[in-house]
């Protein structure tokens, strides 16, 4: 089993105004220690924070939260969005992506883009994580 360099994490609100910051925070991040694979990233981000707003706890109730966590081991980056989890709804990617459709499309672009994800409940706390492959070499530093 490899470990994983914890590079940074941040928590916001369970809003969707904070996916923007979400996505702003691991450029940073990324940018930070010498990585230039922040596109794609970023994207997923976006993606995994809207829908940890949309479908768990913490979009729904007042002061919910979620925490946004970088990990890197020379190879691969690890992100994992942690929400307050949800009685109703997991995560799932549709038997079909619509493309035309403003919606529906976010773990199907996770599974695509990535090398790797999942998610994970313990508790009352949902983690949706995905690895991407990375070119460049790990940078030094942790940004908190």
């Amino acid at each position: 089993m490899r470990t994983m360099d914890l590079l940074g994490s941040v928590e916001l609100l369970g809003r969707l105004s904070s996916v923007a910051i979400a996505r702003a925070y691991v450029r940073m991040v990324l940018s930070q220690t010498g990585r230039g694979e922040a596109d794609d990233v970023e994207l997923l981000v976006g993606e995994v924070f809207a829908n940890a707003v949309k479908y768990s706890e913490s979009g729904s109730r007042p002061g919910g939260m979620v925490s946004v966590r970088v990990y890197d081991d020379g190879e691969t980056i690890r992100i994992e969005v942690v929400d307050e989890g949800s009685t109703t709804s997991v995560p799932m990617i549709p038997a079909q992506a619509d493309p035309l459709s403003e919606s529906g499309r976010g773990l199907w672009l996770v599974r695509e883009l990535s090398s790797a994800w999942g998610w994970t409940q313990t508790g009352t706390s949902r983690t949706v994580w995905f690895e991407m492959m990375t070119s460049s070499p790990l940078g030094s530093g942790t940004v908190g």
